[in-house]
């Protein structure tokens, strides 16, 4: 008994005949893909359909045909059937040439990593053996937190100085994550900018070192359930915080650096509560003069990624990205919730932005609990240069220096934006919206 295998291909065939020698066999490979395969009647032995495309199998003495959909699937089947040997010649070749094309794709990561370390020596902080990061952290044995990009521990200098130790992990093709955040963070010193203290490059080890910063991350503070440390003053001061930070970022060096991930989770709190942009995984540098800026894909966190990243018809991709993800973050610190919550008790919040704006275009006032009167009108403020921050198009929002100024201004200055878009709704996203949503209110 035997199997006649034909490949048709092209309208040219090529037969193979592959024998077995059990009756009793049900093709343990070349069924794998039961589900998919179809049996078709033929006569017995050699007659088969004249499909012009495809693989078909047919067992000698059995009235049945296989129907395969392309090669790749007969060959894995093939290679699953256990009366099929493979060579032993052939084998200890084709695992030699696997090695090979392992070893030269993960060496030309390598040297991307150690070519841009060259080019940027002049920039570069210190650098570190993976046996120094392993003793700093005391064989990571104290982990602070976990992300997309890896897991930072808690470690001590010589000096005695606490740093945060960032392994990142090997999942990106080309190290670009670790070039993006020495490439960015190396160069940058401000009060609200995470410093850089030092790196490790070492095989397929890559780690960052930045200074620690005792309160964590913005995130577990504003969603906390807990008593929290942070009244709306401070909350005010951190957002002003935040805003210098992206403002440098984009205005304050010789390349503009666009973030493309401000989120809460990517603030951190030092001891005094002073916050700091971290975590340049995604960061790229443009020059300064470049209003709109070239992207294969999009980038950032979905809830707080501007909508131009998705849909192009909105408008060219800029440091505006950067403003309306911050204007989402600086939501959440007033609200102290997410801004899309579907479990909420009254469906009108689920998309808190939306509801705000009701709020401010019906006259209503914003309750907040256990909040003086300055601190309403500072919530105010905050919840206003936030609506303007997320306007859908990139051109109608501010810039995180005038972000910055209206922060700083009386709210009695401001006026009530354009309604933000929700991001539920099923139409399609063309800039329009009704003529009720495009006017303007004065805050009294």
């Amino acid at each position: 008994m035997g199997f006649l295998v034909i490949l048709c291909r092209k309208r040219k065939c090529f037969r193979y005949f592959l024998t077995t020698t059990s009756r009793k066999s049900k093709y343990t490979g070349l069924l794998w893909l039961i589900g998919r395969l179809s049996k078709l009647s033929v006569k017995e032995y050699y007659t088969w359909s004249s499909t012009p495309y495809g693989v078909h199998v047919i067992r000698l003495a059995i009235q049945h045909v296989i129907r395969y959909p392309n090669f790749a699937v007969l060959l894995i089947g093939l290679l699953l059937e256990w009366r099929l040997s493979i060579s032993v010649l052939g084998a200890p070749f084709v695992i030699a040439f696997l090695i090979y094309k392992w070893r030269r794709r993960h060496l030309s990561i390598y040297d991307d990593v150690e070519e841009f370390l060259q080019s940027q020596n002049n920039l570069m902080p210190i650098r570190y053996t993976f046996s120094e990061i392993k003793k700093m952290t005391k064989h990571f044995r104290e982990r602070l937190g976990e992300g997309g990009y890896g897991t930072v521990f808690k470690g001590t200098l010589r000096s005695g100085r606490l740093v945060a130790v960032k392994m990142l992990s090997q999942s990106k093709a080309n190290g670009q994550d670790f070039i993006n955040e020495v490439a960015t963070i190396g160069r940058i010193h401000h009060a609200n900018i995470v410093e850089l203290i030092g790196f490790c490059v070492q095989g397929s080890k890559r780690a960052i070192i930045y200074e620690f910063m005792p309160n964590g991350s913005l995130n577990k503070h504003i969603f906390s359930a807990e008593a929290n440390i942070l009244n709306y003053e401070k909350t005010y001061d951190i957002a002003l915080g935040v805003t210098r930070g992206i403002e440098y970022l984009h205005q304050g060096c010789d390349m503009q650096i666009l973030h493309f991930d401000i989120k809460p989770h990517n603030i951190l709190l030092d001891e005094n509560l002073k916050p700091k942009v971290s975590d340049f995984g995604l960061a790229k540098l443009y020059p300064v003069e470049d209003s709109i800026v070239p992207l294969t894909r999009a980038r950032g966190t979905l809830g707080y990624m501007a909508p131009e990243m998705l849909y192009k018809n909105i408008g060219g991709v800029s440091y505006k990205a950067d403003v309306y993800s911050f204007g989402m973050l600086l939501m959440e610190m007033v609200s102290r919730r997410k801004n899309l919550h579907a479990s909420t008790e009254h469906l009108s919040q689920i998309y808190f932005p939306t509801w705000i704006y009701d709020q401010f275009h019906d006259g209503k006032n914003i309750e907040i609990e256990d909040a003086t009167e300055d601190e309403r009108k500072i919530c105010k403020k905050m919840l206003i240069v936030a609506l303007w921050c997320i306007q859908l198009k990139p051109s109608d929002r501010p810039s995180m220096n005038k972000v910055v100024k209206m922060l700083e201004g009386d709210v009695e200055c401001l006026q009530v934006p354009l309604k933000p878009l929700q991001p539920s709704l099923k139409r399609e996203i063309n800039g329009d919206r009704d003529n009720s949503n495009q006017a303007s209110s004065s805050i009294q």
